[in-house]
């Protein structure tokens, strides 16, 4: 079943509070809040997915890195459903230990780990931090990896990738304070924008 393309994983409350960490009551509070979709109703029982997952799991690290209620409550109700799980995705690279062994990819890719069309201005500024190589016009060495993944999902997420280059030097240092940083940017930068630009 679990192979199956089409299916799509669900939980109960019970067992949604406990993959999220948290007790049931919590997913009661802020689903009471409008933090998580209503779930599909099945008779009596709800069935919930992996995007209240990612949301409850989201919700519960910015409260553990000393966001209040409040912030978190504004930036869920103003960011697209789809960034939770990329937000997971960029704090979990963030507090990984040491970066891996360098990888060899195509500028191409490079970019597209971002989501960005190719600007070898950006690779050239990268270059400059140490962060890649270059190894002929097609190619790059990426020098620390998870530094490098963890800026393309920064800027998937919506950031300038002016700011995450400005960003780099620290991430280099600080892996763990620039997760926060880059959560708070997110924050910030991300959420007057959706103001004006309105609903979809």
């Amino acid at each position: 079943m679990a192979d199956d393309a089409t299916t799509v994983e669900e939980f109960t409350v019970d067992e949604l509070a406990s993959r999220a960490q948290m007790t049931v009551r919590n997913v009661r509070a802020y689903a009471s809040r409008g933090l998580i979709d209503a779930p599909r109703l099945a008779g009596r029982t709800g069935y919930y997915n992996r995007e209240h997952l990612q949301r409850l799991q989201l919700i519960r690290q910015l409260l553990e890195r000393g966001f209040t209620l409040a912030a978190v409550e504004k930036a869920i109700h103003n960011t697209p459903h789809h960034a939770a799980g990329h937000t997971l995705d960029l704090m979990t690279i963030l507090d990984q230990p040491e970066a891996g062994e360098a990888e060899i990819m195509s500028r191409e890719d490079l970019a597209a780990l971002a989501g960005v069309e190719r600007d070898d201005a950006l690779i050239e500024a990268m270059v400059g931090l140490g962060l890649v190589e270059k190894l002929d016009d097609a190619r790059v060495r990426l020098v620390e990896p998870a530094v490098v993944r963890a800026g393309a999902s920064a800027v998937t997420l919506g950031l300038a990738p002016e700011t995450v280059i400005n960003v780099f030097p620290i991430l280099q240092s600080h892996l763990r304070t620039i997760a926060d940083t880059f959560v708070r940017e997110v924050v910030t930068e991300l959420i007057p924008a959706l103001h004006r630009r309105g609903p979809a």
